[in-house]
């Protein structure tokens, strides 16, 4: 059986992260070339905005922040969260 997950956004994705499923969040990453750090958006979690000096740290701050917002926005319930991480600069891919 595939894995049930609902997006951050749509309707009644509250509802749904109560219940325990699973809610994606889509996360945009940028780099700032003159100071070769990292920072991601949310264009679904209000708030989510963060930056790291590596990719690994900007992950581990991404998900922090993603679950912390999502506690909120769902009245301090522990949510299930899982992030789409998209990074919109192709020279970052190639490593």
């Amino acid at each position: 059986m595939e894995n049930i997950m609902y997006r951050v956004g749509f309707p009644l994705w509250k509802t749904a992260a109560r219940w325990g499923v699973p809610v994606l969040v889509r996360v945009n990453v940028h780099q700032d070339k003159e100071s070769g750090t990292f920072w991601a958006d949310s264009p679904d979690l209000d708030g989510l905005t963060v930056s790291g000096s590596t990719l690994d740290e900007l992950h581990k701050e991404v998900t922090s922040a993603a679950d912390t917002l999502l506690e909120m926005a769902i009245d301090g319930r522990k949510a299930k969260a899982q992030t789409e991480i998209r990074i919109r600069d192709a020279a970052l891919c190639a490593a």
